[in-house]
């Protein structure tokens, strides 16, 4: 199981370079003019996890299949969105079929492409995005909550259970403020219902800062004050140069390590960005391992054996006995399954455990 990220932000700021740079396609055409992007594009990428060959050395698996993530590109945003302006109302639709907003922000002085707006000022545009998103919110919540209102009236068991998201929901957007706002302390009982009203402001934010190509190890005071943003609103922030990704993209492993170390990077702006985006979502990964293959599966953090099966196939939640369980520690500092259980620390877990990162698991069932 892996998840969706919507690549969003105004026009010229990188979406699409980012794009091409992620997926390794050219599928998304990057060009110096607002719309270049007109339908949205969708990649996949693997997620990357050195702890997956350690396994598969041990394991002596013939191959390796990571988890992958989905990256979508979604036309730029303007200002007057909400009303359809710069065909708004079909980008707005793209972003609510998402798990995830990667909001790329210009952070880079370049006379040679145009900015819509005339000025580089990524908090500014980040205001002008959520303003859009929150004025559609606004709107979608208006128009349904007086229907809602009269059936909790009537003391309709749903709408009593629901109303009070919406009003909480509502107030926060009429005070100026996005609905994700009441993710940082929220019962699990309640997120379910603010993940079904299915706003656009309610999805958790990735705000990506990109920079030119010399600034991508420091940063600048462009990166700072978006950092600032983000850690206001509870969000996450990564710095990239959508150029420096779109140059890796295109070289072998070996001499993309030798770029990466002459530009003063460690890694890949993709491993940052998934990083982020997994603390983002809250999200862990398990592993099945075996002499064909080591496969890495992605769930949510507090997922149950039993659900965390039923990644791979409903058959095995709905038939599940046990979860042979061993730890990724154990796994990799003991040699692998057999010594594992030698030494004790192979545990079978029943229907009550909860999976923790890392994980080998061994699923039995009943067909």
């Amino acid at each position: 199981m892996g998840f969706k990220c919507g690549i969003v932000g105004l026009p010229n700021v990188g979406k699409s370079t980012l794009f091409n740079a992620l997926t390794r396609t050219a599928a998304a055409q990057a060009a110096n003019y607002p719309f270049c992007t007109i339908e949205p594009n969708t990649g996949e990428v693997a997620v990357p996890d050195p702890r997956m060959y350690e396994v598969a050395k041990i394991g002596g698996s013939k191959e390796i299949i990571p988890t992958r993530i989905s990256f979508v590109d979604i036309a730029g945003l303007v200002r007057g969105a909400s009303k359809g302006e710069g065909l708004g109302n079909q980008f707005l639709a793209n972003i609510r079929e998402v798990d995830a907003i990667v909001h790329v922000l210009r952070c880079f002085e370049d006379d040679d492409i145009t900015h819509v707006e005339g000025r580089i000022d990524p908090v500014s545009d980040a205001q002008t995005v959520e303003t859009e998103l929150m004025l559609s919110d606004l709107e979608s919540l208006e128009r349904r909550i007086v229907q809602i209102r009269k059936r909790a009236t009537g003391k309709d068991k749903e709408a009593l259970t629901v109303l009070p998201m919406m009003e909480e929901s509502l107030k926060l957007l009429q005070n100026g403020q996005p609905v994700r706002m009441l993710l940082k302390d929220i019962a699990a009982e309640d997120l379910a219902i603010l993940q079904g009203l299915n706003l656009l402001t309610s999805k958790p934010v990735l705000y990506v800062c990109n920079v030119a190509e010399d600034q991508s190890s420091t940063g600048n005071e462009h990166t700072k004050a978006v950092e600032a943003m983000a850690t206001s609103q509870g969000a996450e922030s990564v710095i990239i140069s959508a150029a420096i990704e779109a140059e890796v993209a295109q070289l072998a492993d070996e001499e993309a390590k030798e770029y990466l170390d002459a530009m003063g990077l460690e890694e890949p702006g993709l491993d940052r960005l998934i990083r982020s985006g997994y603390k983002l979502l809250d999200l862990i990964t398990y592993f099945t391992v075996g002499p064909k293959e080591t496969r890495a599966w992605t769930i949510q953090r507090g997922t149950k054996a039993p659900q965390a099966a039923g990644v791979i196939h409903t058959d095995f939640e709905r038939g599940f006995i046990r979860a042979q369980t061993i730890a990724y520690n154990d796994y990799v500092t003991l040699g692998g399954e057999v010594a594992a259980k030698e030494a004790g620390k192979a545990r079978d877990e029943g229907k009550e455990y909860v999976v923790q990162d890392g994980d080998i698991l061994l699923f039995r069932f009943n067909t």
